[in-house]
């Protein structure tokens, strides 16, 4: 996954130096966050981290292994012509997989 949590001790901190008259920039500095996160914090009345479910993707690995399977001289153009994305999704994708050239199997 893509991005980290800050834990929300670390969010309550940062919002009462904040609160407390502390500058921003000093905040982003002093507690080593984003500028765009502490922004955020400030705006939120529920500090605690957001639960993420995991999210429908357009490209499924598992319809991507088999069609790697099902296809495997097939060129990234065809394979993201078939899924509807782009072929960086598809390079990436198989990137993931541990799958480095077309017609390398599935692990």
């Amino acid at each position: 996954m893509g991005r980290m949590s800050y834990d929300l001790d670390l969010r309550e901190r940062v919002i009462a130096f904040v609160k407390n008259g502390g500058r921003k920039t000093d905040a982003v500095r002093v507690f080593n966050v984003g500028r765009r996160t502490v922004y955020n914090w400030l705006a939120r009345a529920d500090l605690a981290p957001k639960v993420r479910d995991s999210h429908d993707r357009k490209l499924k690995k598992e319809e991507l292994a088999a069609h790697v399977q099902a296809f495997p001289d097939a060129f990234l153009r065809e394979r993201a012509q078939h899924f509807g994305v782009r072929t960086s999704t598809v390079w990436a994708a198989l990137q993931q997989m541990k799958i480095r050239k077309k017609n390398d199997a599935p692990r």
